[in-house]
């Protein structure tokens, strides 16, 4: 059997090492269009402070890992798949032929419809070579503005300011993290921020970026600008699949539509991480949910169900994200925006930045919010994973949201 992996992220790894495991003398492939070694994007920030080296990105740390392991890592960018002949295209007139497929390519960063966003000061931070770029333009008491605060954009915030950079963030939504926190929680998170000395503005737009002699100035709406010496753009990811939109794989959104066993609408053909659309646990709905934990189970499950289709039905992923942004850690769970007819829970310390909201339909746990709040995690994942008829303890929850562990406890014990 001939297996083939585009894309070297987690999702590819993971699913490479795992066919291994499962076919002992298939002949795996995994190809990658960066020139380094497979690494971590969620490292990059770790990069940018010295915390690590760049061998420290690599997702396995041995030279001869993959040498080891009988898997073939080449570097190329697919242009194209032929599902007929099985075949795919790469940039450099190579043709590679498989037996099962699986696509992991991921996200890539979007490009705001800014006038100068192409300008040689602006960067994004996506990959090993902006991390470079960034690394040259970022000493201390440099003026840097951030595009985006999202997951991502936070992520990248928490780098700079350690960095020592002079930070201004600029965000559209009315909030920071506006798909991840709700109101309340997100202007916490903003005003944590301010009071740590960044710079941020929320409910604002770039709306040009111009030369200023070495730097640039940064035009935002309602006529401020910035003068910066570099400009990092971090406005949301879209998944890469722009190379299978003439293949007859269908695509929804721009993202490879997937079944429960992980294969598109093409047979021999999976897909995993960022670039599909997978199964939400709390909806039952399919949607791209584009976070590492979810990308690796997903290349799990595609990977035995190349092997055996029908071997592993996936039952659904719980979006929870964590993001810890200068040492005040925010969470969202499952559905933390609440669904129609449901109730709400709310723990509120504006002065020492705690907050925590519970989601809950019918007696039923469905999402969560917290901030400055971080022994509650693994249970409240739990509990809304677990799907429990919570009884009594929906009404103690109403009234102290404290009491998740007690309410763990109850049933899951009885």
């Amino acid at each position: 059997m001939n297996y083939v992996i585009i894309g070297a992220g987690p999702a590819g790894v993971v699913a490479a090492e795992t066919l291994r495991k499962l076919d002992q003398t298939a002949t795996i492939t995994l190809i990658g269009n960066e020139p380094e070694p497979p690494y971590s994007r969620m490292a990059i920030p770790y990069l940018l402070i010295n915390n690590i080296q760049e061998q420290g990105t690599y997702l396995r740390k041995q030279n001869d890992h993959f040498q080891d392991k009988s898997i073939d890592v080449v570097i190329g960018s697919v242009t194209s798949v032929d599902i007929q002949a099985q075949k795919l295209g790469l940039s450099d007139g190579s043709v590679v032929e498989y037996d099962k497929l699986l696509v992991a390519t991921g996200s890539r960063p979007i490009s705001p419809p800014v006038p100068g966003i192409d300008h040689q000061k602006v960067t994004s931070c996506w990959t090993l070579a902006d991390a470079r770029k960034i690394a040259e333009g970022v000493k201390p008491g440099a003026s840097v503005v951030l595009i985006g605060a999202g997951f991502i954009g936070c992520i990248i915030l928490e780098s700079l300011v350690a960095s020592g950079a002079d930070l201004t963030v600029i965000e559209m939504g009315n909030r920071m993290v506006p798909r991840m926190l709700d109101e309340k929680c997100g202007t916490m998170l903003e005003k944590w921020c301010l009071a740590k000395g960044v710079n941020v503005m929320t409910s604002s737009q770039v709306e040009a970026i111009e030369s200023a002699g070495s730097n640039v100035n940064v035009m935002i709406s309602g006529g401020r600008q910035v003068e910066a010496e570099l400009v990092i753009s971090a406005a949301g990811v879209r998944p890469n699949a722009d190379f299978l939109s003439d293949s007859g794989v269908e695509l929804v959104n721009g993202a490879i539509l997937i079944d429960e066993y992980m294969q598109s609408s093409v047979p021999n053909i999976y897909a995993a991480g960022d670039v599909a659309h997978g199964k939400d646990f709390s909806t039952g709905e399919f949607s791209v949910q584009a976070i590492q934990p979810t990308a690796v189970d997903h290349a799990r499950i595609a990977a035995s169900n190349m092997v055996k289709h029908g071997n592993v039905r996936h039952q659904g992923s719980v979006l929870m994200n964590v993001l810890d942004t200068m040492d005040l850690i925010s969470a969202s769970y499952g559905q933390w925006e609440g669904v129609e007819g449901g109730e709400t829970a709310q723990l509120l310390d504006e002065d020492n930045f705690r907050y925590m909201q519970l989601q809950f339909e019918g007696n039923r746990l469905i999402g969560a919010n917290t901030l400055g709040m971080t022994q509650h995690i693994g249970i409240l994942r739990g509990l809304i994973q677990g799907g429990f008829d919570l009884g009594v303890w929906k009404q103690k929850l109403m009234d102290n949201p404290l009491r998740v562990m007690e309410a763990y406890l109850s049933v899951t014990h009885g």
